[in-house]
């Protein structure tokens, strides 16, 4: 035994009463960021273009910044971009995070000096806030393994620039170095099924401690495991006892991943993106995790049924509700003001402010006014399962308005691991789990305006063959959860 464990627990303690400092003092921290944002991007173009040396207060901010998305700040981004200094932020960044964009191709978001450390420091701090509730730190003698883009960078304009995951990788700190996994070779492969075999051959007969990814991505190595090995993961990897992952909801993969590992095994979630790290599960015992207000990022919030109405109401933390579906807005030290990320978010908890995501503002079904939200399908799903013996590798849902009969429905698209013995009592169950979660899904079957929920079954490896089909095999991508056409499933059901 190493002293790592031993000196984990005591950097965990210091750790721990930091983050006290600031959670306990919510709004003051917002504030001090806040005026500190103001205070650093006042001579930049846009802190010129938006008055910033007369913004004393939110008020003020809110009157001078519009909100926007990577489109409206894109003439600001192109400026960057072109090597042009103290546009959004003071000097230049030092890298792009390049990631897929949707009506103006790849998007460039770019990364400062003072906004790089944050992403590091909170994916180390949910390690350690986990070390010091559980007491748990023998992991950190184990090998590690993050199931990441390629670390190899670009260069425009004299930025480097990749994926965020692939960028992270350069600042992995030493004192980790000799635990990580897959090895910089393994790591700069391309194609995501070659990797992940290459990353199986590499790790098989390691002392792997940590796995850590994106759900659906991470069941694939773990599939791949299990064939080569013809036992259940935990089996392979004795000592593998905490799963840190991010991006999706894990709890519709959970039954699945407990029978491929064969064990039940601790996680932790994050929420980061390319645009900040925002927020990650401080503890095991609560839902939710701890908004990182101490991080350089500001945050705003609106309520998302108000958000595509004319100048809606943007809320500070200290005004913010349990329970209620917010738009999250951000302006952050790498330059971005006033910004929609894309995400909706609910409060758990306010003492200290805990969120989870609830979905996407543009991913959502809302063909008859129902506005159906990730969250709430992912919920009826888990409930509908629970029980039971079914376990479900991916799906997404799209509204049916036009069927050949019938009046039109919600159409569920499921790939199983254990199917349902009856497909009927499934689905009925699905519904009504469904009618639970959403007043005006209910309303809308008890008027008679949809009929209950299909449920349509997607062939083994339907989803990765449709990834791939659209050039989005592995890394940080996703499969939306729903969508309010049916573009995504029209695919997927020619494949």
């Amino acid at each position: 035994m190493s002293l790592k464990p031993f000196f984990a627990k005591i950097f965990a303690r210091n750790i721990y009463r930091k983050t006290q400092l600031w959670a306990t003092n919510p709004i003051e921290t917002q504030q001090r960021v806040f005026e500190d944002l103001i205070r650093q991007a006042e001579k930049t173009l846009f802190g010129i273009d938006h008055h910033f040396d007369q913004i004393k207060t939110f008020e003020d901010f809110t009157k001078n910044v519009p909100v926007r998305d990577y489109e409206g700040l894109k003439s600001y981004v192109d400026k960057v971009v072109n090597g042009e200094e103290n546009v959004l932020w003071k000097g230049k960044p030092l890298y792009f995070a390049k990631t897929s964009g949707t009506t103006s191709g790849a998007k460039y978001i770019p990364l400062t000096k003072e906004s790089m450390p944050f992403h590091i420091e909170a994916a180390r701090n949910a390690i350690l806030h986990y070390i010091h509730e559980t007491g748990n730190a023998d992991f950190v003698d184990g090998k590690m393994i993050f199931l990441q883009g390629s670390p190899i960078l670009e260069e425009k304009n004299g930025v480097k620039l990749g994926r965020l995951s692939g960028i992270v990788a350069h600042f992995i700190p030493k004192y980790l170095q000799k635990n990580r996994m897959p090895s910089l070779e393994t790591n700069c492969i391309e194609d995501w099924e070659t990797k992940v075999n290459a990353i199986v051959e590499e790790t098989f007969d390691q002392n792997m401690t940590v796995i850590s990814g994106i759900p659906s991505w991470v069941q694939m190595y773990f599939e791949k495991l299990h064939q080569k090995g013809g036992k259940p993961v935990g089996d392979i990897f004795k000592n593998f006892n905490l799963f840190i992952y991010g991006g999706v909801n894990y709890e519709p993969y959970r039954a699945k991943f407990e029978n491929l590992i064969g064990r039940k095994v601790d996680s932790i979630e994050l929420f980061p993106a390319s645009e900040g790290f925002f927020a990650y599960q401080d503890s095991q015992k609560e839902k939710g995790m701890l908004l990182l207000l101490n991080s350089g990022i500001f945050y705003e919030f609106i309520k998302s049924e108000e958000f595509y109405i004319e100048n809606p109401k943007r809320h500070t933390i200290g005004e913010v509700e349990l329970g209620v579906n917010y738009v999250l807005i951000i302006s952050t030290n790498a330059g971005l003001w006033g910004y929609n990320i894309g995400d909706t978010v609910q409060f758990t908890s306010l003492k200290p402010y805990r969120v989870i995501v609830s979905g996407r503002i543009k991913h959502y079904i809302s063909a008859f006014g129902e506005h159906v939200i990730g969250k709430e399908v992912e919920s009826a799903l888990q409930e509908a399962i629970i029980g039971t013996n079914i376990r479900i590798n991916e799906f997404t849902v799209a509204p049916q308005i036009t069927p050949n009969e019938g009046l039109p429905y919600h159409e569920w698209f499921i790939e199983f691991e254990n199917e349902p013995e009856d497909f009927n009592a499934f689905a009925e169950a699905l519904d009504n789990a469904m009618r639970k979660q959403n007043i005006y899904y209910d309303d809308l079957i008890v008027g008679n305006v949809l009929r209950k929920v299909v449920v349509t079954k997607v062939a083994k490896n339907g989803f990765q063959d449709y990834m791939k089909s659209i050039g989005k095999l592995g890394g940080q991508n996703k499969i939306p959860r729903l969508s309010n056409d049916r573009k995504i499933v029209d695919l997927l059901q020619r494949e």
